[in-house]
């Protein structure tokens, strides 16, 4: 669908028609001098009339060009032209799932591929990709909290703006899972108590936030589910990488590489205490088409929201027409054999 104003072409492919015309009358206009020139072969200009009537050397003029218009009508009604812009309002239906995603600079450890935060980019991605008609959000957090996409279905959008997803999005070092989640329930639209969950991708760490009261407050007051992915390796852990001009670097604490593991206690406490699960992703692959379907698509549907669908009235009839009577009229002017 391509736009010219406020003309819209629902099918742009069909526009190659219109330059295809161009040439045809070209060759149609040669077509008919052609034949006069010919037909003055035939005798002189007094005695052609005697030979061919007036009235029909006019009809076989005017044939090729009965056609190619209606030709031209024909390919108007392919591109299918549409104007007249109305307004409609549209209940979307399904779940509304807030995604926060932590950002904090433990998440670019690499233990996963290509970092912890590059992988929950990709699980939300995927995720996303099995829902039909469900509203999504995006909460950044790290030391601090605050709501990056507003709550949509418009995923296309959704998806290039968290391929720029980076912790420089968030200021203030370390990790709340608490105030994430404040700020996740205070996303949703929909006043529903049975449509809700947050989708919470981090390594676990977290600074003193109480996540798990603010998880239990969550579900008792509104309803929300609360999900938790524990992104990371749990044994071994993983050094936190830093950029400098010297090259790179891992984050130190007295001297020593400090190794980010994944806490996955407190992840299974949030998602216990919210009605929701825990999924270990660890440095594992997860299938996010079984973590839809298993978790987020039993929720039952609501209307999230109601839309502002802008459409277009299809025109293809306008044209359409005249073009059909045009050839009927060309195919009554071949077979008049009078005169």
């Amino acid at each position: 669908m391509t736009s010219l104003g406020e003309v819209q072409i629902g099918n742009p492919n069909y526009q190659l028609l219109a330059w295809l015309i161009v040439p045809c009358f070209g060759a149609a206009i040669y077509a008919v001098a052609w034949r006069r020139r010919a037909r003055s072969s035939l005798a002189t200009p007094s005695r052609l009339p005697l030979i061919l009537s007036d009235a029909r050397q006019r009809r076989t003029a005017v044939r090729p060009f009965l056609v190619l218009l209606s030709i031209m009508l024909l390919g108007l009604a392919a591109m299918d032209l549409r104007w007249g812009k109305v307004t409609r309002e549209v209940p979307q239906s399904g779940i509304e799932v807030v995604f926060a995603l932590d950002v904090s600079r433990s998440m670019l450890a690499q233990d996963v591929a290509p970092d912890r935060l590059g992988r929950a980019k990709q699980m939300i991605i995927d995720t996303m990709s099995e829902m039909a008609g469900d509203a999504v959000g995006l909460v950044l957090f790290a030391g601090e909290s605050r709501q990056a996409i507003p709550v949509t279905s418009h995923y296309e959008e959704f998806r290039q703006r968290i391929d720029d997803v980076s912790p420089m999005d968030i200021y203030r070092g370390g990790s709340r899972l608490g105030d994430a989640i404040r700020v996740a329930r205070k996303a949703f639209l929909n006043e529903s108590t049975s449509s809700k969950a947050i989708v919470l991708l981090t390594d676990g760490e977290d600074m003193e936030s109480d996540p798990v009261e603010a998880a239990r407050t969550a579900f008792e007051e509104d309803g929300i589910r609360v999900f938790t992915i524990g992104l990371g390796d749990r044994e071994q852990g993983s050094p936190i990488p830093i950029t400098s001009r010297s090259g790179q670097k891992y984050v130190q604490h007295r001297g020593e590489t400090v190794q980010s593991k994944l806490d996955g206690r407190v992840l299974q406490q949030i998602a216990d205490a919210s009605g929701g699960d825990y999924i270990p992703a660890g440095t594992k692959q997860v299938n996010m088409a079984d973590f839809y379907a298993g978790y987020l698509d039993p929720l039952p549907d609501s209307v999230t929201e109601t839309q502002s669908v802008d459409n277009y009235e299809a025109r293809f009839q306008w044209f359409l027409a005249p073009a059909i009577g045009l050839l009927m009229l060309e195919i009554f002017l071949s077979g008049h054999r009078r005169d």
